[in-house]
């Protein structure tokens, strides 16, 4: 994947506040973490319907980090979980190690 994470949202939304954008990535890494674990768990017991919601909620979040394509990516995978079509399984994956190894980087 050539599109990295950043942190440029976070930072446009902390104005310069080095305390909110650190309580944000907190907040970010916490949520995400637990948000991908449910999502693995509804994914691999095959609750598509639930894992759906997962998605939704973990595409958020890489808007947020400012991946475009993984955003879309997501919001495709959203859409084809709902239709039982788990093809971009694969690409949503390599888009979640990405943002996760971003986050135990910062």
């Amino acid at each position: 994947m050539s599109e990295t994470p950043n942190l440029t949202y976070i930072k446009e939304l902390a104005d310069g506040s080095q305390s909110f954008e650190q309580k944000i990535i907190d907040i970010a890494k916490r949520e995400f973490l637990e948000e991908k674990k449910e999502f693995l768990q509804n994914y691999d017991n095959k609750i598509f319907g639930q894992a759906a919601e997962n998605v939704h909620k973990l595409k958020h979040k890489i808007g947020m980090f400012g991946m475009e394509t993984g955003y879309q990516t997501t919001a495709d995978f959203e859409q084809g979980l709902k239709e039982n079509n788990p093809s971009l399984y694969p690409k949503f994956i390599v888009i979640l190690d990405t943002i996760e190894y971003f986050l135990k980087t910062i």
